[in-house]
Order: C-alpha cells, then structure tokens, then sequence
C-alpha cells in the first residue's frame, strides 16, 4: 500500500501524547440514506458479520440495505436530539472532560474523540493528531468489555491507518476495563443515585449489546466479562441472585446469540407477576439508540404490554462526574512512562501552532 501524503516533518521535534476516545458510530442524520450509507460500512465490517464473505455482502446489499434504512432511520429520528446524534454528543462531552480532568492535573496531552463507523473517522482523528505533533497515542474504546466486534475492530482501523503513514507515533491500546473499580463503583453511584430519588424496584435487569453464541464458543471474552462486571455490581449494591437479571439486546438475523434475550426476559418477569422492573445497561458509555430506543421504549412497551406496572430505565453513564474520574484514572494508568507534563519545547510548539491556525483563518 502506498504512503499517503503527509505534512512536513520537523526532525527532532519534542515528543507530545494523546488519547483517542474511540465509540462504535452513528449516522449523520436521522434520513434513510445517512442510515444506509452508515449501515454499509458498519455491517460491511467482517469483525461484526462473521460469515462467508461473498454471501453476506449478496444479503446485506441484495436485502438489508434496502429494506431496514428506512425502519432504523425512524428509530433514530425517535432519539434525535437539537444537538444531534445522542452517542456522538456524549462521546464529545466525555472527551472534552477528560481533557480538563487530566489537564487540572498537569497532564499536557491532546484528547480526541473519533467512532470506528461514520464521522469522523479513527483515520481522521489520528492524522490530524499526527499534524499536531503527537508522537504518542493511546486508543481507549469506549467499550467497557472486550469484544472482537468491537474493541478488536478498533484496532483494525487503527492499523489500517498505519499501513499507509510513514512516521509512526507510538501506539498504545486499552483492550478492557470491565472489572476496574472506579468503573464498578461508577456504576453502582448512578445506580444507588437513581434508587433514591425513584425508590427500589422488585427485579434489576442488567442488558449488555448481544453478539452471536458462535462468538463464545471460538474464544471472545466477552460474554465472561459481562457476566463479572454484573456480578461485581450486584454485590456492591447488596442484590441476592433472584433480586437480579443479566439479558442480551440488539440481535440481528435469525442465528443464535448470546442469551437471555432482553424484550422476552421483561415480557416473563411482567408475566410472572413483578410489578417493577429497572433496566441498566452497563455495557453502554453512553446513551444511544439502542439504551434510549430498544430499552426504553421498546423494552418498556414490551413490559407494560405484558401486565408489569413499572419500567425504569436508569441512564448510561454519560458525563456523570465519577464516570469521568473513572476514565481520567484508566486513562492516567494506562499513559504511565509517557512524557504528559508541560514542558517548554511544548509550549512553543502550541504557540507555533496557535500563530498557523490563526494566519489559515485570516486568509
């Protein structure tokens, strides 16, 4: 693969960090053709599809592509916000925090927020903070457990951007964070928080993103590290195993996924006669479609209809404080032994950089 064209390169330039906050993507707005032009490219992805090559593209172009857009594009308008895309607002807003969190203390570094589908790209994110000069990046996936769906796809664009750059920063990647304590006790706080202004339901469902059984069983961690960060919330908030529920949501086409499925595990608890449920979703950073779509109204129409009385659906972690913490924490761990602090070959490189931008701007 040929190198791509890159900015001028100052030999001997001081050496700057950074962080890429990487999520899985949206699209640019809520119409059907930005629904299919996102879905081609996210369910082209061969780490999220993992069958014969030639047939899937037949079914996801012959079929899917033409029928679901529309369907979806709804389901998106439902969740659209002034500010846009909910996943892309606060995957911006998590960011810019962790810039100020880490910058009160003294850590200079560059953090960015990129989605592995749509805009802007990983790709992007990564030359322009080349173009800035820095020379050392961490990825830190916005996916608390580990997936190759997910987590491992992030790589897969991160390298595929390397393929075509010359002068490499050096790299380093956050693969899992599903058992951290300060992510643990986050969890539990927004939890604990909710419970006291809405009071304690009869059962609390924990649903994480599905995947294909198939996934399981040729070695993805995924489904044992829902499983623990559900166990370890559990006891922190002092559930026994029959006060609590850990289901699978989102799955696609007619093969086998990860179970309990999440709509027909509400639909039998509103069965059998528990008058409320609360649904978190902990595999989630953020709100997005399907925490605010597929959970709360979908999973909520499915519980009602069924006879319960009460659905709560208790939010992502979003920009709540001790979420950041916790992110500002990973993030600090995972940059140890990299230069982070200001220092005066730094500052003059910003206030070059500064002088450009403002002379680009003025002509």
């Amino acid at each position: 693969m040929p190198f791509l064209e890159e900015p001028p390169y100052t030999h001997g330039q001081p050496t700057r960090t950074a962080v890429l906050l990487c999520n899985l993507g949206t699209p640019d707005a809520p119409t059907p053709v930005a629904v299919r032009r996102y879905l081609a490219e996210f369910l082209s992805d061969p780490r999220v599809v993992e069958i014969p090559r030639l047939l899937w593209l037949c079914i996801l172009h012959g079929f899917i592509l033409r029928f679901r857009p529309a369907r979806s594009a709804a389901k998106y308008a439902s969740v659209w916000t002034t500010e846009g895309s909910p996943l892309k607002v606060w995957t911006e807003k998590q960011a810019k925090l962790l810039q100020g969190w880490l910058g009160q203390r003294n850590h200079q570094v560059k953090v960015r927020w990129a989605m592995r589908y749509g805009s802007t790209s990983i790709a992007a994110q990564l030359s322009a903070l080349k173009a800035e000069g820095a020379t050392r990046i961490l990825i830190v996936p916005a996916y608390p457990q580990y997936s190759a769906t997910t987590t491992a796809s992030v790589c897969d664009a991160v390298y595929q951007w390397a393929q075509s750059t010359r002068s490499l920063p050096e790299l380093r990647f956050i693969n899992h964070y599903h058992d951290e304590n300060d992510y643990i006790s986050a969890l539990v706080a927004s939890v604990l928080r909710y419970w006291k202004q809405h009071d304690l339901p009869d059962h609390l469902v924990m649903s994480f993103h599905g995947v294909p059984q198939r996934t399981l069983e040729l070695g993805d961690p995924y489904h044992c590290e829902c499983y623990k960060t559900a166990r370890l919330l559990a006891e922190r908030l002092g559930l026994s195993q029959e006060q609590y529920s850990v289901t699978f949501q989102s799955r696609l086409g007619r093969a086998q996924w990860l179970q309990p499925y999440t709509e027909p595990s509400l639909i039998a608890l509103a069965k059998a006669g528990t008058p409320r449920v609360d649904v978190i979703c902990p595999g989630f950073s953020c709100d997005c479609l399907e925490t605010l779509e597929e959970i709360n109204m979908e999973g909520r129409h499915a519980f009602l209809q069924a006879g319960g009385k009460e659905f709560h659906y208790i939010p992502c972690l979003n920009d709540d404080p001790e979420w950041i913490t916790a992110l500002s924490n990973l993030t600090q761990k995972h940059l140890l032994g990299w230069p982070t602090q200001s220092s005066p070959d730094l500052r003059a490189l910003d206030a070059s950089h500064s002088a450009a931008l403002a002379r680009g701007a003025r002509q």
